[in-house]
């Protein structure tokens, strides 16, 4: 959904960790995917075929070497907590899209999930538990009312609507990021009725992986065995 003008750029790599207090167990990492072009050939070197043909098609070069670095970050992170080298990483995706790890690592323990915007990423890791995020520039959209009604669930549709003008971006785009996070948590598609979910087996909070950024992430709940 993102798009728009590009932010400054970055001349280093500066990840940040999001504190994570209220959600114990998962971590958060966020990052600028803005780069010297010249210096787009060091990540590229980390990416698989696959992640090399998909750079490849893509018409911007902006948009490129964004997708590149994301790509390249995610397996260094990876690489950091598989202890690995980030090239050695092995990836796969489900039939949505949902990332996982693959290969001699498809029995790690190690769950993950992505999302980019512009020129942000956001990483989440967790062991063990399913976990999603999502993060979205805030902005005012001509077509918000049109994806509330048909996107979101009853409660949500009568929270969206009951806010003043002013507020309705903000609202908007809490109530979409918090939907992407759950759903790319499941692994489903966003038609995916949010009424379905069992919020109990979730928990949620809200961040901002950057000025004018807004994010959500979720993750499972430990068993009750495992909370002891």
């Amino acid at each position: 959904m993102c798009d728009g003008p590009r932010l400054a750029p970055c001349l280093v790599f500066v990840c940040t960790t999001v504190a994570t207090e209220t959600l114990v167990g998962v971590e958060v990492v966020t990052t600028g995917l803005e780069v010297q072009p010249d210096a787009t050939a060091a990540w590229y070197d980390l990416l698989s075929d696959t992640e090399r043909s998909r750079a490849n098609r893509f018409a911007s070069g902006r948009d490129r070497r964004r997708y590149i670095v994301a790509r390249a970050r995610l397996r260094q992170l990876l690489g950091e907590r598989l202890r690995v080298p980030a090239a050695a990483v092995e990836l796969s995706s489900g039939p949505n899209g949902k990332p996982a790890l693959a290969g001699r690592f498809a029995c790690s323990d190690l769950r993950f999930n992505t999302s980019h915007c512009e020129d942000v990423a956001a990483y989440a890791f967790a062991q063990g538990r399913e976990v999603g995020i999502d993060i979205e520039r805030l902005r005012v959209m001509s077509d918000a009312d049109t994806l509330a009604s048909r996107f979101f669930s009853d409660g949500e549709r009568a929270a969206y609507e009951a806010l003043p003008p002013a507020g309705r971006p903000l609202g908007f785009f809490e109530s979409w990021t918090r939907k992407e996070a759950f759903i790319k948590a499941l692994g489903e598609g966003l038609d995916h009725p949010f009424d379905d979910i069992d919020t109990r087996q979730w928990q949620m909070m809200r961040f901002a992986p950057a000025p004018g950024f807004v994010g959500a992430l979720v993750i499972e709940r430990r068993p009750a065995w495992q909370q002891q």
